[in-house]
């Protein structure tokens, strides 16, 4: 990095620290802390939701998962515009009617207060996990590719997070995640843009996406019902609605940004605003990736994007055969490449014929082979490093391949993600255990301002326990499936109790409480020994809770 990517890095975050406390500072009432002050139009309700869920992980992680499998994991997000609407029909006019705080109060007012704080719970668990895992995402990889001290950059993300979520709650959360989503965005699309400028000459737009579909990377749908595949139509239609309608529908850190709308109206307009743009966000930073893939078919690529993978096997007997494998890549990507200019740009054709697709296909066949044999190597050197690198690819190609200064606004951009999906996450930990499990509970009234400190306290310690469990955190298959892993393993079980709620009227608190028990259990051990595919276990653990519960009340009343 250069001394303009530090200035631009910097000054980036710096910039919306202050400008997220100065904005905010001087809550005097929970209702401003906790809510804004109920002042938020629907285009800061939309953007601060969509900010909330595009962490770090997405900017990062997206990229590599279309790099390596393709367009298809954007069908994850199919179920999403469907669970917008729901989620405008009946959560909304409920939370609003019942003025609550958090979507947990209303569990009490139907239940009673240990259905309530088992949910306050449940969600606290797996969105304190989920915290520290924004926080560790980009550090991981900026350390791995910067040389960055791990645990400084772990604890520099949390303290500047904390600055501002403790100074202003949820009115800072929302400020400065409009300034962020504007980074993102231009970032993003000034990205793209480069990858297209720096294909060789004769290489359009529309011919690097067919060199990507002949690769196999522009297959969007896939229409089987094969439980292996992880990502599918169905999976992302039906298991994609029901994680949506758990995680915008009943997730503090959702609920609360929407709570903060001016009335229902902003509140649902902000909602429909973020299920129309979050799918074409999403196979927007998808294509990214896709032509990061094409940018690489006619650049050399290393054999594992990690590097640390290298650093790892060097001075080991394995140094050789690793040295091999690299030199057979190089062959392979270089008759790719010749294979590809030879047709599309010597020969003048317009469309790629369906035996350079099948020479394209046995071509990437043997590169993933050579990949995965690299990967072996490397484990068998030092088990310890990471050999999954799809986190790492879009992070390789800004750090080598941008000019100066637009590293460091990706840089601000994959930081600035981290910081706002944490600012939210802190902001909902904090009210939960403040509205849910603390005032709940206190005997003796308190004044206002008691409350507000006793949130900025709460805040600042979920803030402390984000970093630790960043800094004790250790890489996953791929860090969005890990975030959304630990979200459906909770998830459905929750969003099982929210419908009981509203539409199973006879079932009563003992049986949803025992039976919201019982399912936890039962999801993780799924989970653990890999039952299903894990978008599977929110409709698995949301149907569970709804036919225990209505079982255990039925039982109940033909005891009597």
């Amino acid at each position: 990095m250069q001394t303009i990517d530090w200035i631009v890095l910097i000054g980036t975050l710096v910039f919306i620290v202050l400008y997220g406390t100065y904005k905010t500072k001087g809550s005097k009432s929970v209702k401003d802390y906790i809510r804004g002050g109920n002042e938020a139009k629907w285009w800061t309700v939309g953007l601060s939701v969509m900010a909330t869920q595009a962490s770090a992980i997405t900017f990062l992680s997206t990229p590599g998962q279309a790099f390596h499998s393709g367009m298809g994991f954007v069908q994850f997000y199919f179920g999403l515009p469907i669970a917008m609407i729901i989620i405008c029909m009946v959560f909304i006019p409920i939370y609003h009617k019942l003025n609550v705080y958090t979507a947990y109060e209303y569990l009490e007012s139907r239940f009673d207060l240990k259905t309530r704080s088992l949910t306050a719970i449940l969600f606290l668990v797996q969105r304190g996990l989920a915290a520290g895992i924004t926080i560790f995402a980009p550090a991981i990889i900026l350390s791995a590719v910067l040389g960055w001290n791990l645990t400084k950059l772990n604890i520099s993300i949390g303290v500047l997070v904390i600055i501002y979520t403790v100074s202003g709650g949820t009115k800072a959360v929302s400020v400065t995640q409009k300034q962020q989503m504007a980074i993102i965005f231009t970032g993003m699309f000034i990205a793209f843009f480069l990858i297209i400028h720096y294909l060789p000459e004769g290489i359009t737009f529309s011919k690097a996406l067919e060199i990507a579909g002949a690769s196999g990377k522009m297959e969007v749908l896939d229409f089987s019902f094969n439980m292996d595949n992880r990502y599918t139509f169905w999976s992302g239609i039906i298991g994609g609605t029901f994680l949506a309608l758990s995680y915008f529908g009943t997730d503090q850190s959702q609920v609360q940004r929407y709570l903060s709308g001016k009335s229902i109206r902003e509140s649902q307009l902000g909602l429909l605003f973020n299920g129309l743009l979050k799918v074409p966000m999403q196979f927007f930073i998808l294509l990214v990736g896709v032509m990061v893939f094409v940018f690489y078919q006619f650049n050399s690529s290393p054999l594992n994007f990690n590097p640390k993978s290298k650093e790892g096997i060097q001075n080991t007997k394995y140094t050789e055969e690793y040295s091999n494998l690299e030199a057979q890549l190089l062959a392979i990507q270089n008759e790719k490449k010749d294979l590809i200019q030879e047709t599309l740009i010597a020969n003048n054709q317009n469309k790629i014929n369906s035996t350079l697709s099948k020479k394209l296909n046995n071509l990437n066949t043997a590169e993933v082979d050579i990949r995965n044999a690299a990967r072996q190597l490397i484990v068998k050197a030092n088990p310890i490093i990471e050999t999954n690198d799809k986190d790492y690819v879009f992070i390789h190609f800004i750090l080598n391949n941008l000019p100066r200064g637009l590293i460091g606004l990706l840089l601000a951009v994959i930081l600035s993600a981290a910081m706002s999906s944490t600012a939210s996450e802190l902001n909902a930990l904090a009210s939960t255990t403040a509205v849910d499990l603390y005032k709940r509970n206190i005997k003796e009234e308190k004044t206002e301002q008691h409350y507000v400190n006793a949130s900025k306290l709460f805040t600042l310690l979920w803030g402390i326990l984000a970093i630790l469990v960043a800094c004790f955190a250790n890489l996953f298959d791929n860090l969005i499936q890990l975030v959304n892993i630990i979200g459906s393993v909770f998830y459905g079980n929750v969003l099982g109790i929210f419908l009981l709620a509203f539409f199973f009227k006879f079932v009563r608190s003992n049986a949803v409480f025992v039976a919201a028990l019982i399912t936890q259990v039962i999801v993780i051990f799924g989970w653990y020994y890999n039952w299903m595919p894990y978008l599977w276990l929110n409709l698995f653990g949301c149907v569970l809770v709804i036919s225990f519960a209505t079982l255990i009340q039925s039982m109940s009343y033909s005891k009597q």
